[in-house]
This record gives C-alpha cells, sequence and structure tokens, in this order.
C-alpha cells in the first residue's frame, strides 16, 4: 500500500513539474514568491517606492476632491474593494457621462506589469496613466491647476509631501500623479497560480492544474502571457469580428492594436471585453476563441479553462480606508458644471 502510494505521489509531481515547464515554455510567468525580487518588478527606477510615498499615493487616490465635481476619486473606476475595475458596461464620470467611447474601466489590480496602459496603450507606465482620468472630462474633469491649488490647501498635504519627497519638493500636477502611479504599482495579488508555478505543487486542484492545460494548448497563452496574462498590445478580430464591435467607436491604437487585458481576477471584473457587453465569463472565452484564434472552444473546454482561471482569484494587498485631510478655506468648492 505504501508503495502504490508513493508511486501515485511521484506520477503526481512529474506531471505537476511537466505542467510547470509547458506553462514557462508558453511564457507564462508567476508573481515572484520574494518581495525583494517583487520590489525589483514594481519599483519606478525614475521614483524609488518608499512607505511614506505609498500612504500619501492612497489618499490621494481615495481623495475625491481631486475631482471638479468633489465626487469622484480614482477609486470611483477602479475600486479596491472587489476587483480593481466598477464593475459597469462603460465608466462612468462627470455629470454621470458615460465614456463616449463605451470603453470598460480595466482593473487597476496588477496593472503594473503591464508593458503599457489604457486599451490603446497610449500611456507607457501608471504614472503617465494617472494624468488621463483626472484631466478627461467624462471621467473627474478636472484642471491642473485644480489638483495643485487642491492639495497644496491642506497643510497636512504639503507635510506629507515634504517628509515623501524632501523639504524643497515642488508639489505640481505631476508630483501629485506620480505619487498616485507609485501606490498604484503595489497594487500586486499573487495566487494559487503563482503558488504553484514556484514549486508548491498542491496549490492549484486538479481541475485547475486540468484548465491550465487546456488554457496553454487552445493557444490562449499566446496573447494572455508574461506575468499578468495579458501585458502586451496585439491585433483584435484576427479570424472574425466580435460580436459586439459596434457598440462604442473604439478600434485600437493607430496600427488598430488593443491591449490585451489581463486575466488575474478575472472572476471579479465583469463584464468584459473593451466595451463591457459579455457577462458571462464562459461566453467570454468561446467568443474569444472563435475571434482570436479561429477555434471552436467546447463546453466542456471552456469549463476547464474557466476553473483555471478561477486559480488567479489573488490574495489582495490589506488596505485601512485613509482619513483625508480637512478642507481649508482655499481649497476648491465643488463645480457640478
Amino acid at each position: 500500500m505504501k508503495i502504490v502510494l508513493s508511486l501515485a505521489l511521484a506520477s503526481a509531481s512529474l506531471m505537476a513539474s511537466n505542467l510547470v515547464n509547458q506553462a514557462t515554455e508558453a511564457g507564462l510567468k508567476p508573481i515572484p514568491a520574494s518581495k525583494t525580487e517583487l520590489m525589483k518588478l514594481i519599483n519606478d527606477p525614475k521614483n524609488n517606492i518608499t512607505n511614506k510615498k505609498i500612504e500619501l499615493g492612497k489618499k490621494l487616490y481615495f481623495d475625491p476632491r481631486l475631482s471638479k465635481s468633489g465626487l469622484i476619486s480614482c477609486n470611483t473606476c477602479h475600486n479596491l474593494s472587489e476587483g480593481g475595475d466598477d464593475g459597469v458596461p462603460a465608466a462612468i464620470g462627470h455629470k454621470w457621462a458615460m465614456n463616449p467611447h463605451h470603453l470598460n474601466s480595466p482593473t487597476v489590480y496588477n496593472a503594473v506589469f503591464f508593458d503599457a496602459q489604457f486599451w490603446d496603450g497610449r500611456a507607457k507606465d501608471l504614472e503617465e496613466q494617472a494624468q488621463g482620468p483626472i484631466q478627461a472630462h467624462p471621467e473627474m474633469a478636472a484642471t491642473q491647476e485644480h489638483v495643485e491649488q487642491t492639495v497644496t490647501s491642506m497643510p497636512e498635504y504639503v507635510a506629507e509631501f515634504k517628509a515623501a519627497y524632501g523639504k524643497d519638493v515642488k508639489i505640481d500636477f505631476v508630483k501629485v500623479t506620480d505619487t498616485i502611479g507609485l501606490f498604484e504599482r503595489t497594487l500586486v495579488t499573487p495566487s494559487a497560480y503563482d503558488d504553484f508555478l514556484n514549486g508548491k505543487k498542491d496549490a492549484m486542484t486538479p481541475a485547475q492544474k486540468e484548465g491550465l492545460k487546456t488554457f496553454i494548448d487552445k493557444g490562449c497563452a499566446t496573447c494572455h502571457t508574461g506575468i499578468s496574462l495579458g501585458q502586451g498590445m496585439n491585433a483584435f478580430n484576427v479570424t472574425a469580428t466580435y460580436k459586439f464591435q459596434d457598440v462604442g467607436d473604439f478600434k485600437g491604437d493607430a496600427n488598430n492594436m488593443v491591449k490585451v487585458p489581463t486575466l488575474r481576477n478575472i472572476t471579479q471584473t465583469a463584464p468584459y471585453f473593451h466595451n463591457g457587453q459579455v457577462w458571462s465569463l464562459k461566453e467570454a472565452i468561446v467568443e474569444m476563441g472563435r475571434i482570436q484564434l479561429g477555434a471552436e472552444i467546447t463546453d466542456k473546454e471552456a469549463s476547464s479553462i474557466e476553473e483555471f482561471l478561477k486559480a488567479l482569484d489573488g490574495r489582495k494587498p490589506a488596505l485601512m480606508l485613509p482619513i483625508l485631510p480637512a478642507s481649508t478655506a482655499t481649497t476648491p468648492k465643488p463645480d457640478m458644471n
């Protein structure tokens, strides 16, 4: 009996090792288990991450006064209490306006691993990305001057910037958005999938391991690769046309390339696709097979892949809601126009 059990364990271990090798060969990479190695990946070489900058960035991320109306914060569309998005088909912003291109809000969790930000990849990093929504009229609708005046009107913010960057710091719009970006870099969610690739053979269930194999065999890892399982730009509608392509006018960048969204925490970020038209994860899997791979993904295969995707539900960083500085007489008043 002991011999049979030992053989079974050895066989399971060999199968797990083979699957890890197959995943590695397909370009899949785990979030490093080592905090030191992770910091090397997420740190901004131009602006070193420190605890004081992270805490300040978190306050700014949650502060709705950076918006023109005083009602919308970064967390409005990228809710850290759930999937890091807003859970609606198209982002809703200033004066209850829907995104004019009917674009869905991507998750901010693990966005540090993307090669580019926004659906069209126009921002190179999180710091540059943070500048966009604040100034976009259908989103936070603020000006750079509004942001600078808001932050500098509160002595507590001024003191925190000096503590984080030095007493001679210039508190301008870019410094504010860079600090938000630094906080966002820390929003990493390692999962059972990472544990498995990092050597913990029983971290994923047998069904999830089988789903990972199906995911690789069907060609999903061709685009959904790297640490984020979807970090770069790629062609869309490769073998057929997305069935909701006419919802919104988004066509990608100048070369019709679209950022491949991360699959991490995908079970928490419905609705799916750039215009948020698909609510079922299994339906999204089948549709991606049709339009990107030219493959018919069976119901069984879709269920298998979906089971694997559950292993990407990550452990979110423990976050305490920040207490924001009090407004002063010089803090800009909310403007609903």
